[in-house]
């Protein structure tokens, strides 16, 4: 017979009326399984801490988006965000799904042709473009977006040496009620700034303008900014239109829609007060649809989304370390997740789940991370059961921007598994190792040898 294991007596107050400031009592379901894999046998086989992609997950997001546009607005195009995951295998899955790429470096150019991108439906961002850069852009047909005047005369030089069209947009931004207001990136429309820059396009000869560009912010919750914006860059394409007789073939709204997690300092959980991803297309599309462009000349509408699409198609599963009291007598627990592999702990309150079966007793927890510094705090207060050393987790929706901004710091980066449609699991990138690290190292020769 199985020793039970000793749990230590706990007295909890019992929540049965309305919600205080802190909310009402969390329940927990185990989470045992991840499309139909045991989490499990997926730590004993690639170990923890560990990476888990859904392509499933994937799949039904980017449909159920364009399903959401393509019932309100008859040409829509979806781009994927590179940043946000550039794992080859995440990208290809988006691809496969008739994404174009969006990119904001050349590194990430590069990537989108190593994925068979064709160029012409790459899409160049960002405000750090070389020459190289701009010159590999224009010969592979991409549509560059421009951020700044510099970058603009760049493209005329650049394009008149090589006999050879760049096809452009201008990045616009603008006042749509959200502050701060995101005025870093493009040229402003309120000031004139934006006219300045599409007059000097349309009166070049190596430069066709193709669209009109917007970023209005990241993880916005309010569609009624995109309406705004969106009404802002019909106006200034219609404009366009009267003054030049030229048709504009794209607007594109860019990204920033919110995913379901949980912003930290929120009321709500994500899943309850963040907008959905119709909500978003019901308030872009009205506004097209209601402008004053012609029935037969409505401009494709492209859509750069990348966190909205992806966060909750990723987990992190990892493995209690040890528990502690600190000296106020909060109970921690320690597990073998840091910050340097999951960025987003420091603005989201991530959802942290048991991987096995657990006891109705739960506590009030802190949960950190392996890593010797103090902010390595992956969750600052939540509620948890007793987990005891060796026990897993599952960390939920972490799809977005921490395989990319991750860190090679104290430890090294984990294995990423990705389970297809099938239920197959593939590993997509393997974890790091010593001797990769030190292909980068040189040693001077008077540092080879020493004593101790």
């Amino acid at each position: 017979m199985e020793k039970q294991r000793y749990e230590r007596p706990l007295i909890k107050k019992l929540e049965s009326s309305m919600p205080n400031k802190f909310g009402t009592r969390t329940e927990y379901v185990p989470m045992t399984h991840i499309d139909d894999v045991a989490v499990k046998d997926l730590i004993d086989k690639y170990e923890s801490p560990l990476f888990v992609i859904s392509e499933k997950t994937i799949r039904g997001n980017i449909r159920k988006a364009r399903k959401a546009f393509e019932n309100r607005y008859p040409k829509v195009q979806f781009a994927w965000s590179y940043k946000t995951n550039y794992l080859d295998a995440v990208c290809r899955t988006f691809h496969q799904e008739g994404s174009w790429a969006e990119v904001v470096s050349g590194f990430e150019f590069d990537k989108a042709l190593n994925n068979k991108v064709d160029g012409s439906k790459i899409i160049f961002n960002g405000p750090d473009k070389t020459e190289e850069d701009i010159r590999k852009a224009i010969q592979h047909n991409a549509l560059i977006h421009i951020d700044h005047l510099d970058e603009l005369y760049s493209i005329q030089e650049l394009a008149t040496k090589a006999k050879k069209k760049a096809r452009v947009a201008i990045r616009v931004n603008m006042d749509t009620g959200i502050y701060p207001m995101w005025d870093r990136f493009g040229f402003n429309y309120e000031n004139g700034q934006a006219w300045d820059a599409l007059n000097k396009i349309m009166r070049s000869e190596v430069m066709i303008l193709e669209g009109l560009h917007t970023h209005i912010g990241t993880f916005m919750l309010s569609p009624n900014a995109y309406a705004v914006a969106a009404g802002k860059l019909a106006d200034l394409a219609i404009s366009i239109r009267d003054k030049y007789q030229h048709e504009v073939k794209y607007i594109d709204m860019g990204g920033g829609f919110a995913s379901k997690n949980n912003l930290k300092g929120a009321y709500m959980p994500g899943a309850d007060m963040n907008p959905t991803i119709d909500e978003f297309a019901e308030a872009i599309t009205s506004t097209l649809i209601n402008s004053n462009f012609k029935p037969d000349k409505l401009p494709l509408l492209i859509l750069e989304t990348g966190r909205a699409l992806i966060d909750d198609a990723a987990h992190l599963l990892g493995t209690v370390i040890s528990n502690k009291r600190l000296s106020d007598g909060r109970r921690t627990t320690i597990i073998d997740i840091g910050v340097n592999i999951l960025f987003t702990s420091f603005w989201y309150d991530h959802k942290i789940t048991p991987a096995q079966p657990f006891t109705q007793y739960t506590e009030d927890t802190v949960v950190y991370g392996p890593l010797c510094m103090n902010i390595d705090v992956i969750r600052d207060n939540v509620n948890l059961p007793l987990l005891n050393k060796g026990d897993h987790v599952v960390i939920q929706s972490v799809g977005a921007y921490n395989m990319t901004q991750w860190m090679q710091f104290i430890t090294l980066r984990p294995r990423i598994v990705m389970i297809d449609t099938e239920r197959k699991v593939h590993v997509i990138r393997e974890k790091e190792n010593l001797n990769q690290l030190l292909e980068f190292e040189h040693i001077p020769d008077h540092l080879k040898d020493f004593n101790l």
